[in-house]
């Protein structure tokens, strides 16, 4: 309608005024709004604004290699420090680490804004530990000691909604707090997150032709300290039946579709290594070590 000095105005209802008010309180307590508002913005924005996964797919799918940094330290101020530094991905370790699911909410969260994708190892296969890991909307979900196809299945089953899965539906995050349709949503985690398995014994590696097979399984990650010590050698990573183990998983993994990946600590030789054998997923060393080497380098260098 027009108001007396020609302009334009719109009636409060067109706005829903009355809507509103009638939720949050008694139309006279709010102002007369007039011109007319502009029309609202569907919200578009995928999970790759907060997770970068989807870029992370396709650089794996391109055949990058790429590296991480595994994050034990309870500061979320890490994670951010992980990105600033260049790495593709971070290990954030709710299996060996002390961290809880409030720091690891907030872990996430400190990765948003940079080119880094946010990993975290949950402490066991189990959907009730997963289930609320994955409502954190990282990346990508580690999970350890899968064994056998079934543990393989069931490690994906607990990463995706129904009918694909069995994950209980309740994201925050993942769906903008609400900016983002649940339609929108589910085709948008369709593949999400991504699923990284551990291969850390010696059943994993008898049963690995079945593991395979499992759909919905991105990577597999050699874990060796572990791996020795299905074999009884715990930390004889270069003993013959190890090395056997590991050449065989790399020979199948490579012949397949997925990803072979494996957390180390770095040197030059040993990188060199897990390059040749078409590892291109690789956690290299951690928090504490790094800040540990880098910390003697300059006690070493003052006193000489």
């Amino acid at each position: 309608m027009a108001d007396g000095s020609g302009c334009i105005t719109e009636s409060l209802d067109d706005h829903g005024y009355f809507e509103f008010a009638a939720l949050y309180g008694r139309a006279s307590q709010f102002p007369v709004l007039t011109g007319r508002r502009s029309p609202r913005k569907e919200k578009t924005e995928t999970l790759n604004n907060i997770n970068n996964a989807q870029l992370f797919r396709q650089r794996m799918q391109a055949g990058e290699t790429l590296i991480g940094m595994g994050v034990t330290f309870s500061d979320p101020a890490v994670c951010e420090l992980v990105a600033e530094a260049g790495y593709d991905f971070s290990w954030i370790d709710m299996e060996h680490g002390a961290i809880g699911i409030e720091t690891a909410l907030q872990m996430v969260m400190a990765h948003r804004g940079t080119n880094t994708a946010p990993f975290i190892r949950v402490q066991w296969n189990d959907l009730n530990i997963i289930k609320p890991v994955a409502d954190l909307g990282p990346a990508g979900i580690v999970v350890p000691q899968v064994n056998s196809a079934d543990e393989a299945e069931a490690a994906v089953r607990a990463c995706r909604y129904p009918p694909r899965g069995v994950r209980g539906y309740g994201p925050r995050r993942g769906v903008g707090y609400g900016a983002v349709s649940q339609p929108d949503y589910l085709e948008q985690v369709t593949d999400e997150p991504i699923v990284v398995i551990q291969i850390e014994h010696r059943d994993a590696v008898a049963n690995l032709d079945e593991i395979l097979e499992v759909p919905g399984v991105d990577i597999l990650c050699l874990g060796l300290n572990d791996l020795s010590g299905s074999f009884g050698k715990l930390g004889q990573h270069d003993d013959p039946e190890v090395v056997n183990a590991v050449t065989e998983v790399a020979a199948k993994v490579g012949k397949s579709d997925r990803v072979l990946g494996i957390s180390t600590f770095y040197s030059h030789e040993t990188y060199a290594r897990w390059c040749s054998l078409d590892v291109r997923w690789i956690n290299l060393n951690v928090d504490f070590a790094n800040l540990y080497r880098a910390g003697r380098e300059v006690v070493e260098a003052v006193r000489g």
